[in-house]
């Protein structure tokens, strides 16, 4: 088995995985991650860490080498990622966007868009020679949703679902419709305009993160969700540069 680790700004994602799919994920606070990581016992091989929280890499790498006795590989531009990069400072793609890439190109073609709905927004870009180039990064729908009910005095904290309609009948729902509805907008422009940029009629765009679903219930852009696009991601970098 290999174990895969993502660590996000705010939750990280664990997976154990074989050499063909992802079998198994969990996931847990990063800030709890960060204190104690939390290891499931299993039969491990091989460790890939991927990390844009760089106070969380040493003490998960020093628990995957306690409880399963394996140096885990960390993610880098320098690897062998099966695809291109054409970007000016490959240093500072993200861990989880590099990922993403691979994930994408091996799993659904190229030229596509990723969209990554997590703490923040990101779109990642890859041209129809399996190149990295770039993309958007724009304030995540729940940290959006949460600045309203921090810097406000009568807007309360709100859990996110499709609402009923535009016109909100309540509070609750008038800032549901503004933060669904609105997002959409916000997601269908950036994805217009990177096609225009990318001169791709028909790039595949696929979604995933927290509210990738919710997002793209309504939204045909995005052509699909994949729930494990990122740990896929890791499970191909990993046997790309470790595998037998």
């Amino acid at each position: 088995m290999i174990l895969l680790v993502d660590i996000g700004n705010t939750n990280a994602h664990f997976g154990l995985a074989d050499d063909r799919r992802v079998m198994r994920y969990w996931e847990l606070p990063t800030r709890d991650v960060v204190r104690r990581p939390r290891l499931l016992r299993a039969r491990v091989g091989g460790a890939i860490i991927g990390s844009v929280v760089p106070a969380a890499v040493a003490p998960v790498r020093r628990a995957i080498q306690r409880v399963y006795g394996v140096t885990p590989l960390l993610v880098s531009h320098k690897l062998d990622l099966g695809i291109g990069i054409r970007f000016p400072r490959p240093e500072q793609i993200g861990a989880d966007r590099l990922a993403n890439a691979v994930s994408i190109a091996h799993r659904h073609g190229a030229p596509a868009i990723g969209v990554a709905f997590g703490t923040a927004l990101v779109f990642d870009v890859i041209s129809a020679r399996a190149e990295y180039l770039g993309g958007v990064i724009a304030p995540g729908l729940a940290a959006m949703t949460d600045y309203l009910y921090q810097r406000t005095a009568l807007l309360p904290r709100i859990t996110l679902h499709e609402p009923k309609r535009a016109i909100g009948r309540s509070t609750i729902e008038a800032m549901e419709a503004g933060a669904v509805i609105g997002y959409r907008g916000l997601v269908r422009e950036i994805l217009a305009a990177l096609r225009r940029e990318l001169g791709a009629k028909r790039p595949v765009v696929v979604g995933t993160g927290a509210y990738a679903r919710l997002i793209a219930a309504r939204l045909p852009e995005i052509a699909c969700v994949d729930d494990n696009l990122t740990l896929e991601g890791l499970r191909i970098i990993y046997l790309r540069n470790c595998g037998q």
